[in-house]
């Protein structure tokens, strides 16, 4: 971070501007979600007596097209529910995509908690798998194997930069499904950013899955909650083991008012973020550089990876990079209007790439921020190893 021999840390600090694009959980509610969360009516959820949350269940259902839905604290809680619910004998199994968030990022709750085993089938790069492949991956037919009762899929697609399934391939493999008595579930994250791009109602999207879960936390901009949606057996069973795992949380009402807020004011807009996540990437995409590149045609949504095509080059090393201000930027323009350094956060672990993600609370001036010192960054790099 920037820093002068005669500044202090509070004051170096003050110089930056940063722009957070790690990801879409670091949104924040607007003044409208604020307002609404002040004003809601408030009741005891676990009685079901709480009218905001009440509504809110009554209204992700029929978006969704399905009967009934349920609130939770977190999309990995509805995830591991959907597996509860459609895997109810400990030592079943589902299959899951190898990149799924499910299977990479949500600690093997379904053994863990739930006792069941994930099978994977490798994912190709738009996020769909094998229908082939997932044939002959059923398992059950004698004493020796574990019984495959679900099948997970993930849309957006998280690792695979924001891809939108096709919705004639979730047709086919809800067929397989039915085929096999095997039930479909729909890790939905970002799922009205699949409609958006698709530009289909989202119930269109989820048609042919049995349960799914979408965030409100991430592009939707909500404080906390994800929302569990399917038949009224199925949100059943779900209200009721959410309790054994600790989501029973009495007045959700104030957490339910933003969501509705949300659903009016933030999912209209959601292609203000996929245009402004292109415009990212037709800016790096555009100096052909031989380090970076980005995969422009398959920019879907808010999400972009960008990839690191130098095995010198270490993704944490690229972001720590953008993260920091030196004094010779500041002196070479730099900056922001007011003359601050400019500061990006972007996400990185040992990948072979760094990902951004784009939100609702970002300005038009963020995104040209972000632009001019990832290019400068670039360009940096460029100068030093080529």
């Amino acid at each position: 971070m920037y820093s002068s021999s005669n500044g202090t840390p509070t004051e170096a600090a003050s110089l930056v501007r940063v722009v957070d694009l790690r990801s879409d959980t670091v949104s924040v509610p607007t003044a409208n979600m604020r307002k609404a969360m002040f004003e809601a009516a408030i009741g005891d959820d676990v009685y079901g007596e709480d009218p905001t949350v009440n509504e809110l269940e009554r209204r992700a259902a029929e978006l969704l097209g399905k009967e009934a839905a349920l609130f939770v604290p977190s999309g990995t809680m509805g995830n591991l529910l959907a597996v509860m619910v459609h895997c109810n004998r400990r030592g079943s199994e589902a299959i899951v995509g190898d990149m799924a968030h499910v299977f990479l990022y949500e600690q093997g709750g379904s053994a863990q908690l739930a006792g069941v085993l994930l099978n994977n089938i490798k994912n190709k790069t738009d996020g769909t798998f094998c229908l082939a492949e997932l044939r002959n991956k059923f398992r059950g037919y004698d004493v020796h194997e574990p019984n495959t009762e679900l099948v997970l899929i993930e849309n957006t697609h998280n690792i695979c930069g924001g891809k939108v399934l096709p919705l004639q391939w979730i047709e086919d493999l809800s067929k397989i499904c039915k085929e096999k008595c095997v039930k479909l579930h729909m890790d939905g994250a970002r799922v009205f950013n699949a409609a958006e791009y698709l530009k289909v109602p989202v119930s269109r999207v989820v048609r042919d899955v049995d349960s799914v879960c979408f965030c409100l936390s991430k592009g939707l901009a909500c404080p906390v909650g994800s929302m569990l949606v399917g038949s009224k057996e199925f949100i059943k069973q779900a209200h009721r083991l959410r309790k054994a795992l600790g989501g029973g949380m009495r007045q959700v009402g104030f957490l339910a008012g933003a969501a509705l807020a949300a659903l009016d004011e933030i999912v209209p807009k959601l292609g203000i973020d996929h245009d402004r996540a292109r415009r990212i990437a037709k800016a790096i995409h555009s100096m052909n550089s031989p380090l970076f590149t980005v995969d422009l045609e398959n920019v879907q949504t808010n999400i972009l990876m960008v990839q690191i095509l130098n095995a010198n080059i270490k993704s944490s090393d690229f972001t720590e990079r953008l993260l920091e201000v030196k004094p010779n930027e500041i002196d070479s323009g730099l900056t922001d209007s007011s003359g601050k350094g400019i500061s990006v956060k972007l996400s990185a672990r040992d990948w072979a790439f760094a990902r951004i993600v784009v939100y609702t609370n970002l300005t038009d001036e963020e995104v040209d921020l972000a632009i001019r010192k990832i290019k400068y960054v670039i360009e940096e790099y460029q100068t030093a190893l080529l």
